[in-house]
């Protein structure tokens, strides 16, 4: 019987995907175009719709192949899951009504408990696959976005020849500082830095753990040959400095980024002139 349903899938493929088709048009997507135009989205739900029925003519590891393609371009418009699940669930609903008016259905219309049951068989499999792929494509995303936003959150700016600022935003946890210095050492070498600026400006907070990590970035770039400045040091920042007893004797410090630039000039024996007409 299970063959009799998928079969009868096969035949009435056309009509099936009519009706799926005008009920996701009915239904409201408008969070969805609003990331894309509408033909794209119909567009979409026509390949989602081929994809599924491919699930019963091809191999596991195809249908499965396909499938994850297209999840992942859904995960990357920023879809929900529930666009996918919905639409397994309109699916079903429009193969009930059809079987309803056909051979599987008996007089008064009603369709035998165990043909819903097969149906069942053939959707719930696709329902659980796709709920697996969605959440591993998202978490996939997630952990991609995480790393560039780290990367980007500690980046390495040349300024001058040989003169390199790191502006810091935010909080810095030990993940973080790990990036910081990963970062910070590559940076060194690639721009070939003589003097680092590591401005904390946009740090909140400088708690004994973020002042142990900057003085460990500060030595790590003085064993591969350059000076570390540490500038944006807020009033604020430096009381909570001195009442945490913590000792910056080997760093240089600065309260603005300005004067930093200033004094890293004047370690590679440059300066500002002002130009008078």
């Amino acid at each position: 019987m299970e063959r009799s349903i998928q079969q009868y899938i096969i035949e009435h493929r056309q009509e099936i995907a009519k009706g799926w088709l005008d009920t996701m048009k009915d239904v409201s997507a408008e969070p969805l175009t609003n990331v894309v135009s509408e033909n794209v989205y119909v567009s979409m739900n026509s390949e989602f719709l081929d994809i599924i029925f491919n699930h019963q003519t091809e191999s596991p590891e195809h249908f499965r192949t396909k499938l994850e393609e297209f999840i992942e371009r859904v995960v990357k418009l920023g879809w929900p899951l529930t666009y996918l699940t919905r639409a397994i669930r309109l699916l079903r609903k429009v193969i009930l009504e059809l079987l309803m008016e056909d051979e599987f259905a008996r007089d008064d219309n009603y369709v035998p408990m165990e043909t819903v049951q097969e149906l069942e068989l053939w959707v719930e499999p696709i329902y659980h696959e796709l709920e697996d792929i969605y959440a591993t494509s998202w978490e996939n995303t997630i952990n991609l976005q995480k790393v560039a936003l780290q990367e980007l959150s500690a980046p390495l700016i040349p300024i001058f020849d040989n003169i390199t600022v790191m502006p810091l935003v935010g909080t810095i946890d030990t993940e973080r500082a790990s990036i910081i210095m990963e970062n910070l050492l590559e940076g060194v070498v690639k721009h070939r830095s003589e003097v680092v600026l590591i401005d904390i400006t946009g740090v909140p907070v400088v708690d004994t753990m973020v002042a142990h990590h900057i003085i460990q970035a500060s030595e790590a770039v003085r064993l591969v040959g350059a000076k570390c400045l540490i500038v944006g040091i807020r009033p604020e920042i430096a009381q909570t400095i001195v009442n945490l007893g913590i000792r910056l004797d080997q760093v240089i410090t600065k309260n603005s980024l300005r004067v930093g630039v200033e004094r890293a000039l004047e370690i590679t024996n440059r300066q500002i002139i002002s130009m008078e007409e």
